[in-house]
């Protein structure tokens, strides 16, 4: 991957050029801000991941397998039988739900692959002044993908074990208590772990894959810096320069497994809460 800084992709000193690679393109300011660059690319994502699934449905033929419906298969067939490993009712939902989650995850991780001025720059000429394209490391991202995951949760759980017993779960376990004084006093720290239970779900989704594809992308910016201190001297790129193609490709090879792995963590965290919620106590 190359991390070489181009001419128009914003300050350079190193601060700016950090920040400016940092700064969101957005509409509005404060809570209300909405990241415009992070809706366009995931919009866009989000296309590229239904043309690859139609694609593979129509091509989809029952002899032997060309190697595009080969991959396909493998990954949905991979998919399926971790579902049905962990969640032991109806995956007509289920089964979609996490390949959609590990595809989108995953392509949106993957954005982090393209150069970091290939894109900012292509934006500059269009008269964009800022333009961040790995939605993954937008905590609104993330943090709205999880808060879904949140309420599938909670209608999943209603929908297996009926109002009463679930919203009766919250008081009643994990400590059980016989008699009416006993459930009484146990009422309260049952509560309040439940609340802290559910609390904790969507914070580690979206903390986990945000800080992760965050720091990932930090760390190819600061690749990129090293040879934008022109000032010290024009053989500062010459020297610096294969340090800077060397430190790029070692962490493109390795960042490669962790957007691979967050996308698995995302889907299969999902799938394990659900099966969760379902199962009674």
């Amino acid at each position: 991957m190359s991390t070489q800084p181009l001419e128009s992709a914003g300050p350079h000193d190193m601060t700016g050029y950090i920040q400016h690679h940092l700064t969101h393109l957005s509409q509005g300011e404060g809570f209300n801000a909405i990241h415009v660059d992070s809706v366009f690319f995931k919009l866009l994502i989000a296309s590229v991941f239904l043309f690859i699934i139609f694609r593979a449905a129509r091509q989809a033929t029952p002899g032997v397998p060309g190697k595009f419906q080969c991959a396909i298969e493998m990954v949905l067939e991979g998919i399926d039988g971790l579902v049905k490993d962990m969640f032991h009712g109806d995956r007509t939902f289920i089964t979609p739900l996490a390949i959609t989650i590990f595809g989108m995850v995953f392509l949106m991780n993957f954005m982090d692959m393209i150069p970091v001025d290939f894109l900012p720059s292509i934006g500059e000429q269009a008269g964009l002044e800022h333009l961040r394209v790995v939605p993954t490391a937008d905590l609104s991202t993330t943090v709205g993908m999880a808060l879904c995951v949140f309420l599938l949760i909670q209608y999943y759980g209603i929908k297996s074990k009926g109002l009463a017993t679930f919203f009766g779960e919250f008081l009643t376990a994990p400590f059980h208590a016989e008699g009416v004084v006993g459930k009484i006093l146990t009422a309260f720290p049952n509560l309040l772990l439940r609340i802290i239970e559910e609390a904790v779900r969507p914070l580690s989704l979206s903390l986990r894959l945000f800080g992760n594809m965050y720091a990932g992308e930090l760390i190819f910016i600061l690749i990129a810096c090293l040879t934008l201190g022109t000032t010290l001297g024009s053989w500062v790129p010459y020297v610096l320069g294969p340090l800077q193609f060397i430190a790029g490709f070692v962490w493109t090879v390795f960042h490669v497994l962790v957007i691979t792995l967050q996308a698995f963590i995302f889907m299969m965290l999902t799938i394990v809460y659900v099966s969760m919620a379902t199962e009674h106590h």
